[in-house]
């Protein structure tokens, strides 16, 4: 062929003609309620869900008399407003960030470590410390606030010593069964103006949460002089107290698992720590 045919003919004189190039068809994801005709056979419907065979992906339509039907969602299969379209199954909607934290507070996204404050947070034993960290870890990270375990109140005194509180360096402790007259207020009693000891009635932090969360409807009574834990997981039939422990960690996911007494003593307890000071007196 000479330059002189090619030139006539537009180009290559044996390439398919323009209009006989095959159309694109859209591709469309089948949302829930989407009308739709299958163009085979004109059944028309909205889309009520999905099934898969090893035939491959099949949609299901329901027309307006609420009959549902199954459609292979091969290409260009089915009609929109008269057009060809093929359905695509819809994409998983991508988890939304929760925007508060577990104690409610509103979450900070792209947290930096801080250096911690000299201020602490003193709690009596590893279950009180993994409980307050579980709902208000998020916050204390935030605030730079460091939480601590004493293994016991009895401990405390020795503590405060070695500690030395003052202004900017304060201590919030929380105690378990602290109620008027029992030994936990005589230990907690007379500590100076930065230390502030706060705590909850129950006679174990296990107590503050609360029953519905554990699917119980209330903690059992357990007789003075048996080991309190021992004596819940005997009547509940939990076993073992770490068998106990696992099953009332779990169960929470936020402060509204928790007694408000509990939430009140450590919400006042982190406000304590992390109010400024005037560190010149």
């Amino acid at each position: 062929m000479s330059t002189r045919d090619t030139h006539r003919y537009g180009g290559d004189i044996f390439a398919g003609h323009a209009r006989k190039k095959k159309r694109a068809v859209p591709t469309v994801e089948a949302e829930r309620d989407l009308v739709v005709e299958d163009a085979a056979t004109g059944f028309c419907g909205a889309v009520v869900g999905f099934d898969r065979s090893y035939d491959g992906e099949f949609v299901k339509l329901e027309d307006a008399r609420g009959t549902v039907r199954l459609f292979a969602m091969r290409e260009a299969a089915f009609l929109i407003d008269g057009s060809p379209v093929t359905l695509v199954r819809p994409k998983p909607a991508a988890p939304a960030k929760p925007t508060r934290s577990a104690s409610g507070s509103t979450r900070v996204d792209g947290l930096r470590a801080q250096v911690a404050k000299a201020s602490r947070i003193w709690v009596e034993g590893v279950h009180d410390a993994a409980l307050v960290e579980r709902v208000w870890g998020h916050d204390l990270r935030v605030e730079g606030v460091v939480v601590e375990h004493l293994e016991g109140l009895d401990n405390l005194a020795e503590r405060l010593v070695e500690f030395a509180p003052g202004p900017g360096r304060r201590v919030g402790v929380l105690v378990d069964h602290l109620v008027t007259g029992s030994k936990e207020t005589h230990l907690t009693t007379g500590l100076g103006p930065n230390v502030l000891v706060t705590g909850h009635p129950y006679i174990d932090v296990w107590q503050a949460v609360r029953p519905a969360a554990l699917g119980i409807e209330e903690w059992p009574q357990v007789p003075r002089g048996e080991d309190w834990k021992t004596g819940v997981c005997r009547r509940l039939g939990w076993g073992t107290p770490q068998e106990g422990w696992r099953r009332v960690y779990s169960s929470v996911d936020s402060f509204r698992d928790l007694e408000s007494p509990l939430i009140g003593a450590v919400e006042r307890l982190i406000d304590f720590v992390t109010e400024p000071t005037d560190t010149t007196q």
